[in-house]
């Protein structure tokens, strides 16, 4: 259970040992919150991938955001 990991949906994880508990993209270290923060800052996708995060996708971004909405 030390680094059980939950998803909260087929792209989003969170686990009790990785980003203090923070929602995650599966995979990385790069916090949920990161990606919206970046998207309220008016960033598009692609400045996204291509000047912070280049290993996520945009269906990473998309997951974030259905993340963000449900919560």
């Amino acid at each position: 259970m030390a680094n059980e990991e939950i998803y909260l949906n087929p792209r989003i994880v969170v686990s009790r040992t990785v980003c203090h508990e923070k929602p995650r993209i599966a995979g990385t270290r790069i916090m949920v919150c990161l990606i919206l923060d970046l998207l309220a800052g008016g960033k598009s996708f692609d400045e996204i991938i291509t000047g912070y995060y280049p290993d996520i996708t945009t269906d990473d971004i998309r997951a974030c955001l259905e993340y963000a909405n449900r919560q």
